[in-house]
Formats: C-alpha cells, structure tokens, sequence
C-alpha cells in the first residue's frame, strides 16, 4: 500500500509539476565531468587551476549535477560528496539548520566562502547555515577537506565550502519554473540574463515554500525524561516507539540574486553582485517520548520541548554584497590582479512563545582581498595578497510580552592578513606547494599559519600526494559575551590550533575512471565546545584539551558500459579526546561523526536522458562526548530522474527516502520519511 501511494504521487507529480532550468543541447561527457583531473577548480590553490595542478583532493558538484539530482538548497547538494557530511542537530526538513561536518571538525570549523570571501556568522555561532541558499543562484560547489588557514584564515580547520555563484551567459535567455512535492513543497522560479555589447548582467528569484508535516516513528531511548517538582532531572531510559506526525516545521524561503559584468577593455573587468537570502523556519523542537510522573513533557538529552513549541518562529535575512575589478597586468597572461570590497549584513530572530522570549543577533562585516597571481615561469607560480574583514554584532534578549530588553553583546570583531604561496615545479613529475599566512585577530591576537604540499606524478595515470596544514580558529563574539539566556560568558577561551596531515592516490583508469585515495589526521588543541547541564539549564563554551581525527576519504567514478556510470565514496572518521580537564571523557570520541557510505548508479545519455539510483548510509554515533548516547546508523534509498521533451524542455523527478526509512538525526529530532518532487523545466 505505501508504495501504490508513492507512485500515485509521483504521476500526480508529472502531469502538475513545472519547474525551469536551461537544458544543454549536448550536454558534457562523463571523462569531461568526472573521470579526468583537468578539471577546474579555484578553491585548493585560490586561483583557476585544475584539479591535476592541486596537492590536495578537492569534489566538485557542477550546475549539471545540481539539476539531474534535484537539489534545492546548498546543504542537500553535499550529501552525496565524500568527506563532508550535512545532516543537521534540528531535523531533517527542508529548511531545517544545516550543519557540516569534516574531518571531525564542526560546522564552525568549516569555513564557507561565496565567490571566494568567507560568510561565516562571526556574531553567532561561527558556522554558516547553507540550507539558506538555493541552488538555483549556483554553478558549481568546490568542497576541500583538511585544514586551510594559510590561504583562507579562521575557521578553516575542517575544510573550505565555496560557492561560486552564476554568471551572465552571453546570450540572451529566460528561464521560469515551479516545482510541487510531498509535505506541502512548491517552488517557483525566475531567471534573466541579458548582453549587451561589453555589459552584461544576470536576475535571478527563487521561492521554496514547504509544510513539512511528515510522519516519524521515535525508537530509540532517552536518557533524560524531564524535570521533577523541585526543577530537577529526572534519569533513566525508555525504549518505548513514539510516533506522530512532525508538525511547526514549516518553511518559507525567498532568494533573489544579480549580477553585473562589465567588460573594461580587453585586460580589465568589473563585477558587481548582490544576493538576498530571507527565510522564516517554525521551529518544531525535540519529540517528546513519555511523560514522568509529575506531568512534565519528556524531551531527549539534545532535543526541546515538542508540545511548548508549536509557535516559536526563526527568522533570517542576509543580504551579501561585492564588487570586484580583475585585470591581467602586464602584456601576456602571467599576470592576474583581483581585488574585491564586500559587504555583508546579517538579521536573525528567534521567537520563543513558549518561553516569552525574543532573541535578536544584527551583524554587519566589511571585508577587503587583494591578491597578485604571477606565473614567474613555466614551473613557478607564486601567489599572494592580503585579507581583512570587520564584523560589527549586536544580541539582545527581550521579553515578548513585556519592553524589557537585555543586551547579551555590542561587539566588533576585526581580522587582518598576509598571505603568500609559491607553486614550484621541481621536475616534470615532481611539484611542491609551500605556504606561508600571518593573521591577526582582535579575540585571539598574532597567528602563524604554514602550510607544505608535494604530488609525484609516478606515470601518466598514477600521482601521490601528501600535505600538512596548520589551521587555527578564533573566538566568536558570541562565545566570549554569552550567547542568549542559557549562555555563561567565557572571556578566558582560548583560539583553537590544528594540524592537519594527509597522504593519498589518484589513480586514473584509462579514459573510464577515477580512484581517489585519502589518509588524513586532523589534531586540534583547545577545541572550542559548548558543554550544557540538563540540571540548570545553563551552558558554556569551553576548551576541550586536544582532540584528533582520523580516518579516510576514498571516491571512485567509473563508466561501467557506455552512458551507464559507477559512483563510489567512502568517508570514515575516528575523533577521540586526547586530553581534557575532564578526565571522564578522555579517549571518548566526539559526538555526530558517523561514517558514510555513498554508491550511486547513473544512466546518461548525450541527448539528456538521465536516470539514477542513490544509496547513502550513516553508521551509528555517539551524541554526547561520555559517550552513554548513541543513535543506530540507517540507510536511505533516492531516486532522480530526468528527461528531455522538447527544444528547452524537459521533465525531472525525485523520489527520495523510497524505502521510507525513520531515523533519528539528533536525539528527538526525526529525518524525513519518503518524498516526491518532480516537475517540467522551459528555457528560452
């Protein structure tokens, strides 16, 4: 029955879903898209490059890829890439805070750049919640994994997410489309781009709008079931199933997106962007399981309470800015200047009716790169510029019903650096890339931050390669100040410092495939943490000793027959507690770094017939650093299809979760079961 039911609502999704994104009228061979290594990338060395020229292993998802798997936001792009993973701590509904997880690191150990500058929200909680942006304002996602503070600063310590934004086309072209799905989803859609001469300039809107009322079933115990008559825990364990249908979960998101290209001359260009992201999310807070004797509703060790919260909303609107002059100096094409000015300005809101409270973060960055890539020689290239950014913030807290406001923080938040890299090619088969960045930082003062990287090109089709990184990150303001009502300041928190190493393979098989090999170990000493006492309701972000990573990140793309294709990846991670004032923990691993698993099974066809079968599994982890908490591994089925109809035209649908598989991605927080979406796509 559930599965007639599933296809019911796919057919409905093809006769009443319309979607719009350009289709290619031949689209880019599998060796071209995947297999070979010349493919381009800015990310690893920061500048155009390939994928061949980088010591470190960098995956890239196209603006193909993002069409033929259905992708609506950043963070489901990620799920299928190996050596990050983005199921977040509050659900997995569309909409729902992102997170991203590398090398053992956390999201706020994970810097997201937009065209190369950071985003991260220095005034929050130092990550960046990708499941605000839409793909539709996106060509291509490049994830590099492993510390990278040398070129990018702060926060780089798991790894570097760019997105790089799309361009004006040099045609003329009007893109529409909406899109319908399971829980309530639909979407609507509109792109332009326009040339003019030497100008030309792109608008991009996107709407997504979901209920996410969808069913769940909660089976796993609970090691905290609520507060007795004196306000205090109540311990102990149930394995009761609780089941329910996910309600206050609810999504609104609005994104619009410009860009101008304006052709000096033949040596000089000047861009202007500007995207407003706007998202209001209804918060639906932990399942509760039972309730204790006293009356008082459960919740999980990490999760809220489910029935108190059915009015709370989060509201956020980002508004990021940049202008940017490229020009190639000299007279040949050795020569690249780039210098950009960015402004960022960041509104969120949370309203907790349950607790009369409203929490309010405003921040405001302005930030400055300049960098002078120069090609000394065929084998020599030498990069180098600085950064700097300043970030004003203010929290406060208020009551709703009343005028009473609490500042939390008014704090400004400055970092500066210089920053040079030397590309040198010792032999023809033998290159080495030394790095060298010197940041000052206003929370953590002078930070050194080198970095060294060697490929050996053993033949033609085999390379080694192998690299160290010393990363660092900061205090946010929040961290320090105290972050709303339930955060104790910490004004001696000290900057987190890794090391990163890795050493690893890529192995191209003929014209048929690709095999990626990668060792790493991540060690990061005073890791910036938040601890919480269930008891007082009271938290605080503290240094934990040192921690280390380890594990592999191994990939394989491979053409089984002609237009039937392979993929592989297989990412695993092993953080454990070295050292803590806590000596419980020691030799605990870290909580929320499972293992994962992807395989996927592709047909494509030059004409742009594309049908695929996803397979992803999460094994179980631990959800607390005493490591009493676990949550049982699960794996998820999806489906993407896509087809051509006309000159323009064509038709596309997901079916995600197939085997609706319930699963808990936080303790009390449900991901979400089987989904349709599905739709026509119209360009002209």
């Amino acid at each position: 029955m559930k599965f007639r039911r599933l296809g019911m609502t796919l057919s409905c999704c093809l006769f009443f879903v319309a979607t719009a994104q350009a289709q290619s009228a031949e689209p880019e061979s599998f060796v071209e898209q995947k297999v070979e290594l010349k493919q381009t990338v800015i990310t690893p060395l920061r500048r155009t490059a390939t994928l061949k020229d980088a010591t470190r292993p960098a995956y890239v998802i196209t603006r193909k890829d993002l069409e033929q798997q259905g992708a609506l936001t950043v963070d489901e792009a990620l799920k299928y890439l190996p050596g990050v993973r983005v199921e977040g701590a509050a659900g997995g509904q569309l909409g729902a805070l992102s997170s991203q997880i590398m090398r053992g690191g956390s999201s706020a150990q994970v810097l997201i750049l937009l065209d190369g500058r950071p985003l991260n929200e220095l005034g929050g909680s130092g990550g960046f919640d990708l499941s605000q942006f839409s793909t539709d304002a996106i060509e291509r996602i490049e994830v590099v994994p492993g510390g990278a503070s040398t070129l990018y600063g702060a926060d780089a310590v798991g790894g570097v997410i760019n997105l790089i934004t799309r361009k004006p086309t040099t045609k003329d072209q009007l893109i529409l489309g909406a899109e319908l799905g399971s829980f309530g989803l639909n979407t609507q859609s509109i792109r332009t781009t326009c040339n003019r001469d030497n100008v030309s300039w792109s608008f991009g809107y996107q709407r997504i709008y979901a209920d996410n009322n969808f069913p769940y079933t909660i089976t796993t115990p609970t090691t905290f079931q609520g507060l007795d008559s004196a306000g205090k825990g109540l311990f102990g364990n149930t394995t009761q199933p609780y089941s329910g249908q996910r309600q206050n979960a609810e999504v609104t998101q609005n994104n619009f997106d410009s860009k101008l290209d304006w052709r000096l001359d033949e040596r000089n260009r000047l861009g202007l962007s500007v995207v407003w992201l706007d998202k209001i999310l209804s918060v639906p807070g932990g399942v509760p399981i039972t309730s204790d004797a006293f009356g008082s509703p459960n919740f999980s060790s990490f999760g809220g309470f489910n029935n108190l919260t059915k009015f709370d909303r989060q509201y956020t609107t980002s508004v990021l800015t940049q202008l940017q002059l490229q020009s190639e100096l000299g007279e040949g094409d050795d020569s690249h200047l780039s210098a950009q000015i960015y402004g960022d300005f960041v509104n969120f809101r949370s309203d907790a009716v349950s607790y009369d409270n409203r929490f309010d973060i405003r921040s405001q960055s302005f930030g400055a790169q300049v960098q002078h890539t120069w090609q000394i020689s065929p084998g020599q290239t030498l990069n180098y510029g600085f950064d700097y950014r300043n970030v004003h913030a203010r929290s406060e807290n208020a009551v709703l019903t009343g005028a009473s406001v609490d500042v939390n923080y008014d704090s400004v938040y400055g970092q500066g650096a210089l920053f040079i890299q030397d590309e040198l090619r010792l032999t023809p088969a033998f290159t080495t890339v030394l790095g060298l960045r010197q940041d000052y930082n206003s929370t953590s003062g002078s930070q050194t931050d080198p970095s060294l990287g060697a490929k050996w090109q053993i033949t033609a089709t085999t390379a080694l390669r192998a690299n160290y990184a010393r990363s660092f990150r900061a205090p946010v303001i929040s961290s320090i100040a105290g972050f709303g009502v339930f955060q104790i300041p910490n004004a001696n928190l000290r900057p987190e410092r890794a090391d990163s190493y890795d050493i690893g393979i890529d192995q191209q098989i003929g014209n048929l495939g690709l095999l990626r090999f990668t060792y790493y170990t991540n060690t990061v000493a005073d890791l910036n943490q938040f601890t919480f006492d269930p008891v007082t309701f009271l938290g605080q972000v503290q240094n934990i000793g040192l921690t280390r990573a380890q594990g592999i990140e191994t990939s394989l793309d491979f053409q089984l027959i002609p237009n039937l294709y392979l993929g592989v990846n297989y990412t695993t991670v092993d953080t454990r507690i070295l050292n803590d004032p806590n000596s419980a923990i020691v030799g605990n691993q870290l909580f929320f770094r499972p293992n994962v698993f992807n395989i996927n099974l592709a047909f494509q066809s030059p004409s742009g017939w594309y049908a695929a079968l996803f397979i992803r599994s999460v094994s179980s982890f631990f959800t607390n650093n005493a490591n009493t908490e676990t949550l049982p591994g699960y794996t998820t089925l999806d489906l993407k299809f896509r087809a051509p109809l006309a000159a323009g035209l064509s038709a596309s649908v997901s079916v995600n979760n197939l085997l609706d598989q319930r699963f808990e991605e936080a303790p009390g927080f449900p991901g979400l079961s089987s989904d349709v979406r599905g739709g026509l796509s119209w360009a002209f």
